[in-house]
């Protein structure tokens, strides 16, 4: 019998890390020693993903989130070489092949939950700069937009309030809204939003060629407050708020 080509003992070699249960190492290769790369190769990787979903884990229980880290080593094929960005790839992994989740019951909040998560850790990473000081006495006169350090979020699930001791099996009918920010200090903050607050934040992404005073009356408008004066004063607070914690900015 031929001798097994280096290309084909990689092949092996890579289909045995991935599914011990279901490939067996290169013949040629030690059993032992080809047990220890296995070995290492998921630690690794259960390491690398452990930091960001502690929350998660705590619900699934080592066995499980062992298993999930198994299927995520077995199913996925990995567009990035950075270690850093290997949890962003087990988010969209999770949300993107819900078929791989067949193997077993998980919570029907997981896939949030990750995100929810990874949020806090794509934050405290990002290259992203805060915004420039601005007048917040031109609030209302000058287009507006939202920090890249900020960012509005909605979830089916009130994926802040889940953890071991709080595990819902039926979605609320109302999305939870929330707003996640880095702050000054490089921490992150977690809020919830009013779902006015939520879609003022989407509409100055839609239309950044508005002035405040025309997000808040198309705001107004869309909420059936057209014309409220009062509407109009609270939405005003609202963006100085915001303004203040440098959520928005003016536009220059």
């Amino acid at each position: 019998m031929d001798k097994p080509s280096l290309f084909q003992q990689q092949t092996a070699m890579g289909l045995y890390l991935r599914d011990p249960d279901h490939f067996a190492p290169p013949s040629e290769m030690n059993a032992e020693r080809a047990q220890v790369y296995r070995d290492l190769i998921f630690a690794n990787l259960s390491s690398l993903l452990s930091g960001t979903f502690p929350v998660l884990i705590k619900i699934l229980g080592d066995e499980r989130w062992r298993t999930l880290v198994r299927i995520f080593l077995r199913d996925y094929r990995a567009r990035t070489p950075k270690f850093g960005e290997i949890a962003q790839e087990f988010v969209e992994f999770l949300a993107s092949v819900p078929q791989a989740l067949s193997e077993g019951v998980w919570p029907p909040f997981m896939v949030e939950l990750v995100h929810y998560e990874w949020v806090e850790m794509a934050l405290q990473q990002s290259d992203a700069e805060p915004l420039a000081p601005s007048d917040v006495g031109l609030i209302l006169q000058r287009p507006l937009q939202v920090s890249p350090l900020a960012w509005p979020l909605a979830y089916a699930w009130p994926v802040q309030l889940v953890g071991p001791d709080h595990q819902p099996d039926i979605a609320p009918p109302q999305p939870t809204l929330l707003l996640v920010r880095r702050a000054e200090d490089w921490s992150v903050k977690f809020s919830e939003l009013s779902p006015l607050a939520w879609r003022l934040l989407q509409r100055i992404e839609e239309f950044p060629e508005l002035d405040g005073r025309a997000q808040l009356e198309g705001l107004a408008a869309e909420a059936g407050a057209a014309g409220s004066p009062e509407f109009m004063a609270s939405g005003a607070a609202l963006l100085r708020q915001m303004h203040g914690e440098g959520v928005v900015g003016v536009t220059a």
